[in-house]
């Protein structure tokens, strides 16, 4: 449920604009804020009901948007080999300065970790 909660949080993230204010809205009542569908149907003035078929509405179509796009999955897999590239870096590091340093590795290095860093965030 946990992974399921965060994967719909990426999709609202990358596509949520897709979506009507008022879906926006309970959708990220539900899922950002966590609150049950019973908190949100009084706050937004529906019934639970109503309040569940507009969320299930935008799962909908941010799912089926991500179908098409695919920006969530080459985000993630993008995260990835930063992550890789930035392993591989430290692992240079490390082994220049196991034995004679040499300074123009040692700055590309630290470059390739700056990079990785700026991507990633």
């Amino acid at each position: 449920m946990k992974s399921d909660t965060f994967h719909m949080s990426m999709l609202f993230d990358f596509y949520g604009e897709l979506l009507t204010d008022k879906q926006r809205e309970l959708f990220d009542l539900y899922y950002n804020e966590d609150m049950s569908l019973t908190e949100i149907s009084e706050i937004a003035g529906i019934t639970r009901q109503g309040v569940r078929d507009a969320i299930v509405r935008a799962e909908s179509i941010l799912r089926d948007t991500e179908d098409r796009l695919q920006l969530v999955r080459r985000y993630a897999g993008i995260q990835t080999q930063v992550e890789q590239i930035a392993q591989a870096a430290h692992l240079i590091v490390s082994a220049n300065a196991s034995g004679p340093r040499n300074y123009e590795i040692a700055k590309q290095a630290d470059l390739i970790l700056q990079t990785a860093a700026k991507l990633s965030e």
